[in-house]
């Protein structure tokens, strides 16, 4: 045979056995639809055990990535956790490891002692209380808990704790250590060096806290426009008497209600009485002057920052 003429057999032959391939292709789509309506026919349980055993024949996609989301939260505190086993701890007697104090310190720090107390010992303290805590590496810290007995007198202990890498776990790790409890802070000087007389900025500052302490009176009405501020309640106070108010600005000392917008901030110092005595109390206030009046902005107590107005 001449090259030629083998060459255009070739040439004939190719989409011959191409078409050859599609039709098989097709076949066995044919068949595999005949095959799943066959399956679905005969019920779910079929359509499983086709699904499960059948052959693939289409290359499946690559599965996406699941990407793990984490809320990012600072370690958690084991004050609360310190606290707990000091008050355990203290009210344990290892002479008696099964009562329930005993058993909550030993579930709480295993590889702890109980105390054994003498029988005329001071009794368990009233309070305890978690008062500083310090992180000294990686899941590793130490909390000064303050335990407060009837007498007025006050402990301190400094108790090792361990936390997982997720900050949900602790363990306490070796005995509590008394310790002597945090040092006095110094005092910042205050802002509030303006003398307030009495005058039209005091009186409206005791007719709102009045108000806000007893329910004498509706506490709206001392408000400035846009500002919501709900009295306590029950009303805890039977009635309010303004000792002292000092104040930021000079404005504030003005013998008349300046021009509208004026904005001050004071420091009330009340007495509240109620049937049980006498009640020394601090306010932080914001007032502002409008139409010859000074009105309540804001309730600031505890915010007031050193060095001047806000």
């Amino acid at each position: 045979m001449s090259p030629g003429k083998q060459a255009s057999q070739i040439e004939a032959a190719a989409p011959m056995a191409a078409g050859a391939r599609l039709e098989a292709m097709r076949r066995r789509v044919r068949l595999s639809r005949v095959a799943v309506w066959t399956v679905i026919a005969a019920g779910p349980i079929a359509l499983c055990l086709a699904v499960t055993s059948a052959p693939t024949t289409v290359a499946a996609a690559p599965a996406a990535k699941l990407t793990a989301v984490r809320t990012a939260t600072a370690a958690n505190n084991p004050g609360g956790y310190a606290q707990v086993f000091i008050g355990a701890w203290l009210r344990s007697d290892a002479k008696d490891e099964t009562s329930a104090q005993a058993r909550l310190a030993q579930s709480m720090a295993p590889d702890v002692e109980l105390p054994d107390p003498a029988a005329d010992a001071q009794s368990a303290p009233q309070s305890v209380t978690a008062v500083r805590s310090a992180q000294r590496g990686t899941g590793a810290w130490s909390v000064t808990v303050a335990a407060q007995y009837a007498g007025g007198s006050v402990r301190y202990y400094a108790v090792p704790v361990a936390s997982d890498s997720a900050g949900s776990s602790f363990t306490v790790t070796g005995a509590p250590g008394v310790v002597a409890g945090p040092a006095r802070a110094s005092v910042p000087k205050s802002p509030y060096t303006v003398t307030v007389p009495d005058g039209d900025l005091s009186s409206s500052v005791g007719e709102f806290l009045t108000a806000y302490l007893t329910g004498a009176g509706e506490v709206d009405r001392y408000l400035a426009p846009g500002v919501k501020l709900t009295a306590v309640s029950p009303a805890p106070y039977k009635a309010v008497a303004v000792q002292q108010v000092l104040a930021i600005e000079e404005a504030a000392a003005a013998e008349q209600v300046p021009a509208d917008g004026t904005t001050v901030h004071i420091l009330a110092s009340v007495e509240a009485r109620d049937a049980t005595g006498r009640w020394p109390l601090a306010y932080e206030l914001t007032l502002k002057a409008r139409s010859g009046r000074w009105e309540v902005a804001a309730l600031e107590s505890g915010t007031a920052q050193d060095g001047g107005g806000r």
